[in-house]
C-alpha cells in the first residue's frame, strides 16, 4: 500500500497522536500538512524533519481551529486534500454545573465544529480527485462517558455521529469516513502529568499509571502513537475500501466493559 502522490492534512499535529499519524502516513508516501494553533520555528522544523526522513513533501500551516473560517482556510491553503485527519483537541475537567461556558464553547469549536468545517472544505477536493479518506480521531469517550468531562464527551460523541453522516453521503463514491477511538495513549502530554499525579495521590509513578490513568483500560497498557498511525494507514488502504461509517477502538478493551 502506498500513498504516493496523495496529500494528507492532519489537524493538531505538532505533537502526540497527530504527529505520530503524520509520520506514519509520510512513511507510506503521502505528502503531509501539519497544523496547530502556534506558529514557531519548532513547528516548521517538524515538517522539515519529516521531509528529510521520508523524501516526501511536508509543511506546517498554522490555523486557529476554534474559528470556522480559519479551519476552512487551512484546507484551502493546503491546496489539495486526499486524506483528512481531524485530530485537534483540548480538554477541561469540571462538574457540569461548574463547567465554564467559555471552556464548553472552545472545546466544541475545536473538536467538533472544526471537523465539520474541514470536512466540508475537503470533500469537493476528494470528489475532484476521485478518491478520499476522512478519518476522525474520536475517543473511547465518543462511545462511553466519564464524569466531569461533559464538553469533551459531547464533542467526541458528535464526531462519531458526524462521521456516520459523511459515510452515508459518500457511500457510492470512492471516499470513506471512519472514526478511530483511542483509549489512553502515551503522549508527551500524558507523560508530563504522571509525576504531579503521583505526588497528589502519594503513589509511585507506576502505581499512578496502573491504578489511576489506566484504571478503565483493561489491558493496563497505553496505546502508542505508532499504533494509531498504523490504523490510519490501514484505513487509507485499498483493503479498507468497504470500511466506512464505523468506529475502530484502540483502547485496550475499555469499551468492552
Amino acid at each position: 500500500m502506498t500513498l504516493e502522490g496523495k496529500t494528507a492534512v492532519i489537524t493538531g499535529s505538532n505533537s502526540g497522536i497527530g504527529l505520530g499519524i503524520a509520520r506514519r502516513l509520510a512513511r507510506e508516501g503521502a505528502n503531509v500538512v501539519l497544523n496547530s494553533y502556534t506558529d514557531t520555528p519548532e513547528d516548521h522544523a517538524l515538517a522539515v524533519d519529516i521531509s528529510e526522513a521520508t523524501g516526501t513533501k511536508a509543511r506546517y500551516i498554522q490555523a486557529d481551529l476554534s474559528n470556522g473560517d480559519a479551519a476552512r482556510d487551512l484546507i484551502a491553503k493546503a491546496g489539495t486534500c486526499d486524506v483528512l485527519i481531524n485530530n485537534a483537541g483540548i480538554q477541561h475537567v469540571a462538574p457540569i454545573d461548574e463547567f465554564p461556558t467559555a471552556k464548553w464553547e472552545a472545546i466544541i469549536a475545536i473538536m467538533l465544529s472544526s471537523a465539520f468545517h474541514t470536512t466540508a472544505a475537503a470533500l469537493p477536493m476528494m470528489r475532484a480527485a476521485g478518491w478520499g479518506r476522512v478519518i476522525n480521531l474520536a475517543s473511547a469517550h465518543g462511545l462511553t462517558a466519564s464524569p466531569y468531562k461533559c464538553a469533551y464527551v459531547a464533542a467526541k460523541h458528535g464526531v462519531v455521529g458526524m462521521t456516520k453522516v459523511v459515510a452515508l453521503e459518500t457511500a457510492q463514491e470512492p471516499i470513506t469516513a471512519n472514526a478511530i477511538c483511542p483509549g489512553y495513549v502515551k503522549t508527551p502530554l500524558v507523560e508530563a502529568q504522571i509525576p504531579d499525579t503521583a505526588k497528589k495521590y502519594n503513589m509511585t509513578e507506576e502505581e499512578v499509571i496502573q491504578k489511576v490513568i489506566l484504571e478503565r483500560q483493561p489491558s493496563k497498557e497505553f496505546a502508542t502513537t505508532d499504533q494509531l498511525g498504523g490504523v490510519a494507514a490501514f484505513l487509507c488502504s485499498d483493503d479498507a475500501a468497504q470500511i466506512t461509517g464505523t468506529t475502530i477502538s484502540v483502547d485496550g478493551g475499555w469499551t468492552a466493559l
